[in-house]
């Protein structure tokens, strides 16, 4: 859990590289309290925003993604995050820039709403979905970290 003072903490959040590009979304009050992580689209649809932090961390992290199109006909993909199941409109290729040359890339929930589906389906098996989710912060480090390079700070 972590909480924003201000949209300038926000905008901290992401890699100076991202900040040129930073679409706010629509409706937040400030102070913002996050449980677990935020996410959003640009109102373009063409970029995808992750807030998270690394598990043991109140330090958020910040990814812009871009959706980019994978091309050919629509098939049934995993989410490499909350392995959901779903149609490449649901399921796709997110990328994000590791510098000017180099752009990385991971299969995931098109709408980054994995959270939502990891507790709809431990409502619906009667357990709890903490672990779930925290799994889920954990693969989202994992792939700021070797993708990117983003060391997690202890939390103060």
């Amino acid at each position: 859990m972590f909480r924003f003072e201000s949209d300038r903490e926000l905008i901290q959040s992401f890699r100076p590289r991202d900040r040129r590009v930073m679409e706010m979304p629509p409706g937040l009050s400030f102070p913002l309290f996050v449980r677990d992580y935020l996410a959003w689209t640009e109102t373009s649809g063409a970029r995808v925003y992750l807030i998270f932090s690394a598990p043991g961390s109140h330090k958020p992290i910040g990814i812009i993604f871009r959706r980019d199109s994978m091309g050919g006909e629509n098939v049934s993909r995993l989410c490499d995050w909350c392995h959901h199941y779903g149609s490449s409109s649901e399921v796709t290729l997110l990328t994000t820039d590791v510098t000017s040359k180099r752009r990385v890339g991971v299969i995931l929930c098109a709408d980054l709403r994995c959270r939502e589906r990891l507790e709809d389906a431990a409502n619906r098996s009667g357990r709890s979905a903490l672990d779930a989710l925290e799994q889920l912060r954990a693969r989202m480090f994992r792939f700021a970290h070797e993708a990117l390079g983003i060391e997690a700070k202890p939390a103060a």
